[in-house]
Protein backbone atom coordinates (compact mmCIF):
# COMPACT_ATOMS: atom_id res chain seq x y z
CA UNK A 1 0.00 0.00 0.00
CA UNK A 2 2.90 2.14 0.54
CA UNK A 3 3.68 1.77 -2.96
CA UNK A 4 0.58 2.53 -4.35
CA UNK A 5 0.24 5.37 -2.10
CA UNK A 6 4.00 6.07 -3.81
CA UNK A 7 2.51 5.62 -7.21
CA UNK A 8 -0.82 7.51 -7.02
CA UNK A 9 1.33 10.83 -6.54
CA UNK A 10 3.33 9.54 -9.64
CA UNK A 11 0.24 9.56 -11.75
CA UNK A 12 -1.07 12.44 -10.35
CA UNK A 13 1.00 14.58 -11.88
CA UNK A 14 -0.03 13.81 -15.18
CA UNK A 15 -3.29 13.81 -16.93
CA UNK A 16 -3.24 10.36 -18.94
CA UNK A 17 -6.56 8.23 -18.55
CA UNK A 18 -6.46 6.04 -15.28
CA UNK A 19 -8.32 2.92 -14.91
CA UNK A 20 -8.67 1.53 -11.55
CA UNK A 21 -9.54 -1.96 -10.73
CA UNK A 22 -10.55 -3.96 -7.77
CA UNK A 23 -13.18 -5.47 -5.37
CA UNK A 24 -16.04 -3.53 -4.35
CA UNK A 25 -15.48 -2.14 -1.02
CA UNK A 26 -11.39 -1.59 -1.56
CA UNK A 27 -11.52 2.25 -2.04
CA UNK A 28 -11.47 2.94 -5.37
CA UNK A 29 -12.96 6.18 -5.06
CA UNK A 30 -11.31 7.34 -2.48
CA UNK A 31 -8.33 6.79 -4.51
CA UNK A 32 -9.67 8.66 -7.46
CA UNK A 33 -10.62 11.62 -5.00
CA UNK A 34 -6.50 11.04 -4.14
CA UNK A 35 -5.69 11.49 -7.46
CA UNK A 36 -8.19 14.63 -8.30
CA UNK A 37 -6.76 16.04 -4.71
CA UNK A 38 -3.31 15.40 -5.09
CA UNK A 39 -3.09 17.41 -9.10
CA UNK A 40 -3.37 20.64 -10.80
CA UNK A 41 -6.91 20.15 -11.08
CA UNK A 42 -7.32 19.75 -7.34
CA UNK A 43 -9.40 23.04 -7.39
CA UNK A 44 -11.68 22.32 -10.29
CA UNK A 45 -14.61 20.04 -10.51
CA UNK A 46 -14.59 16.13 -9.68
CA UNK A 47 -17.50 14.56 -11.27
CA UNK A 48 -18.82 11.11 -10.62
CA UNK A 49 -20.68 8.95 -12.96
CA UNK A 50 -22.32 5.95 -11.98
CA UNK A 51 -22.87 4.18 -15.44
CA UNK A 52 -24.83 1.26 -14.04
CA UNK A 53 -27.55 3.35 -12.06
CA UNK A 54 -28.08 5.70 -14.97
CA UNK A 55 -30.83 4.17 -17.41
CA UNK A 56 -29.38 3.39 -21.14
CA UNK A 57 -31.52 6.02 -22.90
CA UNK A 58 -30.65 8.90 -20.24
CA UNK A 59 -26.75 8.16 -19.86
CA UNK A 60 -25.70 9.87 -23.42
CA UNK A 61 -27.63 12.97 -22.03
CA UNK A 62 -26.16 13.15 -18.66
CA UNK A 63 -22.28 12.34 -20.46
CA UNK A 64 -22.91 15.05 -23.21
CA UNK A 65 -25.72 16.70 -22.47
CA UNK A 66 -28.74 18.21 -25.16
CA UNK A 67 -30.25 20.61 -26.72
CA UNK A 68 -33.34 22.24 -26.44
CA UNK A 69 -36.26 19.95 -28.69
CA UNK A 70 -33.49 17.45 -28.61
CA UNK A 71 -36.25 14.64 -27.56
CA UNK A 72 -39.78 14.96 -26.12
CA UNK A 73 -39.49 16.52 -22.38
CA UNK A 74 -36.19 18.50 -23.63
CA UNK A 75 -37.39 21.79 -22.74
CA UNK A 76 -34.13 23.57 -22.15
CA UNK A 77 -30.59 22.97 -23.05
CA UNK A 78 -28.89 21.31 -20.94
CA UNK A 79 -24.48 21.12 -20.03
CA UNK A 80 -23.97 17.49 -19.32
CA UNK A 81 -21.48 16.20 -16.81
CA UNK A 82 -18.29 16.17 -19.10
CA UNK A 83 -18.58 19.92 -20.25
CA UNK A 84 -19.67 21.01 -16.23
CA UNK A 85 -16.19 19.39 -15.43
CA UNK A 86 -14.16 21.13 -17.80
CA UNK A 87 -11.06 21.36 -16.23
CA UNK A 88 -11.04 19.16 -14.13
CA UNK A 89 -11.83 15.41 -13.08
CA UNK A 90 -14.75 13.06 -14.23
CA UNK A 91 -14.77 9.87 -12.52
CA UNK A 92 -16.75 6.91 -14.52
CA UNK A 93 -17.45 4.33 -11.41
CA UNK A 94 -18.77 0.92 -13.16
CA UNK A 95 -17.18 1.17 -16.38
CA UNK A 96 -17.84 -1.73 -17.36
CA UNK A 97 -21.79 -1.70 -17.68
CA UNK A 98 -21.10 1.16 -20.45
CA UNK A 99 -23.21 0.65 -23.12
CA UNK A 100 -21.21 0.00 -26.23
CA UNK A 101 -23.09 2.70 -27.97
CA UNK A 102 -21.52 5.44 -25.58
CA UNK A 103 -17.94 3.80 -25.46
CA UNK A 104 -17.95 4.76 -29.43
CA UNK A 105 -18.64 8.66 -27.91
CA UNK A 106 -16.18 8.14 -25.14
CA UNK A 107 -13.22 6.79 -27.14
CA UNK A 108 -13.86 10.03 -29.63
CA UNK A 109 -13.68 12.19 -27.23
CA UNK A 110 -10.40 10.25 -25.31
CA UNK A 111 -8.65 10.79 -28.77
CA UNK A 112 -10.26 13.93 -29.84
CA UNK A 113 -11.27 15.76 -25.99
CA UNK A 114 -14.54 16.65 -28.28
CA UNK A 115 -18.31 16.25 -27.58
CA UNK A 116 -21.48 17.27 -28.95
CA UNK A 117 -24.67 17.76 -26.96
CA UNK A 118 -27.21 15.54 -27.75
CA UNK A 119 -29.20 16.95 -30.87
CA UNK A 120 -26.77 19.91 -31.14
CA UNK A 121 -23.86 20.54 -33.93
CA UNK A 122 -21.99 22.56 -32.17
CA UNK A 123 -18.22 20.44 -31.25
CA UNK A 124 -17.10 21.32 -28.16
CA UNK A 125 -13.22 21.14 -27.29
CA UNK A 126 -13.00 20.21 -23.62
CA UNK A 127 -9.89 19.44 -20.85
CA UNK A 128 -10.96 16.57 -18.90
CA UNK A 129 -9.53 13.86 -17.04
CA UNK A 130 -10.80 10.39 -17.36
CA UNK A 131 -11.03 8.11 -14.71
CA UNK A 132 -12.50 4.69 -14.68
CA UNK A 133 -13.22 2.15 -12.60
CA UNK A 134 -14.65 -1.71 -11.99
CA UNK A 135 -14.58 -4.55 -10.04
CA UNK A 136 -15.27 -6.67 -13.73
CA UNK A 137 -12.57 -8.49 -15.35
CA UNK A 138 -12.38 -5.99 -18.62
CA UNK A 139 -10.31 -8.35 -20.22
CA UNK A 140 -12.55 -11.08 -20.53
CA UNK A 141 -15.72 -8.77 -21.66
CA UNK A 142 -13.25 -7.78 -24.55
CA UNK A 143 -12.94 -11.41 -25.53
CA UNK A 144 -17.03 -11.85 -24.72
CA UNK A 145 -17.58 -9.10 -27.20
CA UNK A 146 -19.29 -7.03 -24.30
CA UNK A 147 -16.79 -4.56 -24.27
CA UNK A 148 -15.23 -2.57 -26.97
CA UNK A 149 -11.34 -3.79 -27.42
CA UNK A 150 -10.47 -0.42 -29.07
CA UNK A 151 -12.20 1.61 -25.86
CA UNK A 152 -10.56 -0.41 -23.52
CA UNK A 153 -6.81 0.19 -24.77
CA UNK A 154 -7.68 3.74 -25.23
CA UNK A 155 -8.80 4.13 -21.32
CA UNK A 156 -5.95 1.54 -20.02
CA UNK A 157 -3.27 3.64 -20.22
CA UNK A 158 -2.54 3.87 -16.43
CA UNK A 159 -3.79 0.59 -14.86
CA UNK A 160 -3.81 0.68 -10.92
CA UNK A 161 -5.11 -2.54 -9.24
CA UNK A 162 -6.23 -1.86 -5.70
CA UNK A 163 -5.62 -5.22 -3.51
CA UNK A 164 -8.11 -6.80 -1.39
CA UNK A 165 -8.01 -6.03 2.42
CA UNK A 166 -7.48 -10.28 2.35
CA UNK A 167 -4.19 -9.75 0.73
CA UNK A 168 -2.94 -6.94 3.02
CA UNK A 169 -3.89 -8.37 6.85
CA UNK A 170 -1.45 -6.05 8.04
CA UNK A 171 -3.26 -3.15 7.59
CA UNK A 172 -6.34 -4.58 9.49
CA UNK A 173 -5.68 -3.23 12.95
CA UNK A 174 -4.20 -0.30 11.20
CA UNK A 175 -7.95 0.54 9.40
CA UNK A 176 -9.62 -0.36 12.23
CA UNK A 177 -8.06 1.95 14.44
CA UNK A 178 -8.03 4.92 11.99
CA UNK A 179 -12.00 4.26 12.09
CA UNK A 180 -11.86 4.34 16.09
CA UNK A 181 -10.41 7.17 16.03
CA UNK A 182 -12.50 9.02 13.57
CA UNK A 183 -15.93 7.27 15.30
CA UNK A 184 -14.46 8.66 18.38
CA UNK A 185 -14.01 12.65 17.21
CA UNK A 186 -17.59 12.14 15.61
CA UNK A 187 -19.20 10.76 18.69
CA UNK A 188 -17.05 12.82 21.21
CA UNK A 189 -16.16 9.96 23.32
CA UNK A 190 -12.55 9.13 24.42
CA UNK A 191 -13.23 5.49 26.09
CA UNK A 192 -13.34 3.78 23.04
CA UNK A 193 -10.72 0.34 22.43
CA UNK A 194 -10.32 -2.87 21.02
CA UNK A 195 -10.02 -5.39 23.37
CA UNK A 196 -6.92 -8.78 22.69
CA UNK A 197 -10.36 -10.64 21.84
CA UNK A 198 -11.75 -8.27 18.89
CA UNK A 199 -7.97 -7.67 17.67
CA UNK A 200 -7.83 -11.78 17.15
CA UNK A 201 -11.20 -12.16 14.99
CA UNK A 202 -10.56 -9.25 13.01
CA UNK A 203 -7.10 -10.33 12.03
CA UNK A 204 -9.11 -13.79 11.12
CA UNK A 205 -11.48 -12.59 9.33
CA UNK A 206 -11.70 -12.81 5.08
CA UNK A 207 -13.42 -9.80 4.97
CA UNK A 208 -14.79 -10.54 1.54
CA UNK A 209 -16.59 -6.84 1.41
CA UNK A 210 -12.85 -5.55 2.36
CA UNK A 211 -12.71 -1.92 3.85
CA UNK A 212 -16.56 -0.86 3.35
CA UNK A 213 -17.25 -4.30 5.01
CA UNK A 214 -14.58 -3.41 7.88
CA UNK A 215 -15.56 0.51 8.61
CA UNK A 216 -19.35 -1.01 9.05
CA UNK A 217 -18.30 -3.59 11.25
CA UNK A 218 -16.46 -0.92 13.27
CA UNK A 219 -19.20 1.26 13.74
CA UNK A 220 -21.36 -1.52 14.59
CA UNK A 221 -19.87 -2.89 17.14
CA UNK A 222 -19.18 0.94 18.75
CA UNK A 223 -23.24 1.02 19.05
CA UNK A 224 -22.85 -2.13 21.04
CA UNK A 225 -20.06 -2.19 22.99
CA UNK A 226 -20.06 -2.35 27.08
CA UNK A 227 -18.17 0.65 28.68
CA UNK A 228 -15.91 1.48 25.69
CA UNK A 229 -14.29 -2.06 25.18
CA UNK A 230 -15.01 -3.83 22.24
CA UNK A 231 -15.29 -7.15 21.88
CA UNK A 232 -15.66 -10.18 19.91
CA UNK A 233 -19.74 -10.39 20.05
CA UNK A 234 -19.95 -6.98 19.46
CA UNK A 235 -18.00 -7.54 15.81
CA UNK A 236 -20.76 -9.56 14.97
CA UNK A 237 -18.56 -11.74 12.72
CA UNK A 238 -18.42 -15.46 12.05
CA UNK A 239 -15.79 -16.16 14.32
CA UNK A 240 -15.32 -19.93 12.81
CA UNK A 241 -14.09 -18.07 9.24
CA UNK A 242 -10.87 -18.46 9.68
CA UNK A 243 -8.18 -17.80 7.04
CA UNK A 244 -6.19 -20.61 5.82
CA UNK A 245 -2.52 -19.41 4.15
CA UNK A 246 -1.15 -21.76 1.63
CA UNK A 247 2.53 -21.84 3.36
CA UNK A 248 3.83 -25.55 3.83
CA UNK A 249 4.02 -26.43 7.34
CA UNK A 250 6.84 -25.87 9.20
CA UNK A 251 7.76 -27.44 12.61
CA UNK A 252 10.43 -25.58 13.33
CA UNK A 253 9.98 -24.15 17.20
CA UNK A 254 12.23 -20.82 16.50
CA UNK A 255 10.41 -20.36 13.16
CA UNK A 256 7.00 -20.11 15.58
CA UNK A 257 8.59 -17.94 18.12
CA UNK A 258 9.88 -15.59 15.66
CA UNK A 259 6.51 -15.49 13.57
CA UNK A 260 4.32 -15.45 17.00
CA UNK A 261 6.94 -12.66 18.64
CA UNK A 262 6.49 -10.32 15.00
CA UNK A 263 2.42 -10.84 15.49
CA UNK A 264 2.20 -9.60 19.04
CA UNK A 265 4.85 -6.37 18.50
CA UNK A 266 2.73 -5.56 15.62
CA UNK A 267 -0.50 -5.20 17.31
CA UNK A 268 0.99 -3.92 19.93
CA UNK A 269 2.52 -0.90 18.14
CA UNK A 270 -0.52 -0.88 15.97
CA UNK A 271 -2.52 -0.49 18.47
CA UNK A 272 -0.45 2.42 20.72
CA UNK A 273 0.16 4.14 16.99
CA UNK A 274 3.65 2.82 16.99
CA UNK A 275 4.58 4.78 20.63
CA UNK A 276 7.47 2.80 21.75
CA UNK A 277 7.07 3.36 25.39
CA UNK A 278 3.31 2.65 25.58
CA UNK A 279 3.68 -0.56 23.52
CA UNK A 280 6.81 -1.83 25.65
CA UNK A 281 4.46 -1.63 28.59
CA UNK A 282 1.65 -3.50 26.73
CA UNK A 283 4.53 -5.92 25.98
CA UNK A 284 6.02 -6.58 29.02
CA UNK A 285 9.51 -5.39 28.31
CA UNK A 286 11.84 -2.52 28.58
CA UNK A 287 12.00 0.54 25.77
CA UNK A 288 15.97 -0.43 24.83
CA UNK A 289 14.28 -4.64 24.77
CA UNK A 290 11.27 -3.60 22.32
CA UNK A 291 13.61 -1.17 20.25
CA UNK A 292 16.33 -4.30 20.35
CA UNK A 293 12.78 -6.64 18.91
CA UNK A 294 12.12 -4.07 16.26
CA UNK A 295 15.36 -4.37 15.14
CA UNK A 296 15.77 -7.82 14.73
CA UNK A 297 12.36 -8.10 12.89
CA UNK A 298 13.55 -5.85 10.77
CA UNK A 299 10.64 -3.19 12.32
CA UNK A 300 13.31 -0.56 13.56
CA UNK A 301 12.78 1.99 10.72
CA UNK A 302 9.34 1.87 9.24
CA UNK A 303 7.60 -0.30 12.51
CA UNK A 304 4.54 -2.19 11.88
CA UNK A 305 5.16 -2.62 7.93
CA UNK A 306 4.26 1.18 6.94
CA UNK A 307 2.32 2.23 9.98
CA UNK A 308 2.73 5.58 9.93
CA UNK A 309 2.81 6.26 5.94
CA UNK A 310 -0.10 4.44 6.06
CA UNK A 311 -1.98 6.14 8.36
CA UNK A 312 -0.85 9.61 6.91
CA UNK A 313 -2.40 8.81 4.00
CA UNK A 314 -5.62 7.01 5.30
CA UNK A 315 -7.84 10.45 4.67
CA UNK A 316 -6.32 10.10 0.93
CA UNK A 317 -7.43 6.39 0.56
Amino acid sequence: MTDLFRYLRLVSETDYPVLIRGETGTGKEMAVRALHSLSERASEPMVIINCSTIPENLLESELFGHEKGAFTGAEKQKKGKFELADKGTVFLDEIGEMPQSLQVKLLRFLQEGTVERLGGTQTLHLDVRVIGATNMNLEQAVREKKFREDFFFRLNVVPINIPPLRDRQEDILLLANHFIREEKEKLKRHDISLSSAAIAVLTAHLWPGNIRELKNCICRAIVKANYGIIRPSDLGLNNAEIQVTSRPLNFSIKVARDEAEYRIITQAMSVTYNNISQAAKLLGVSRSGLHDLLKKHGMNGNPVSGCQNISSNLSMI
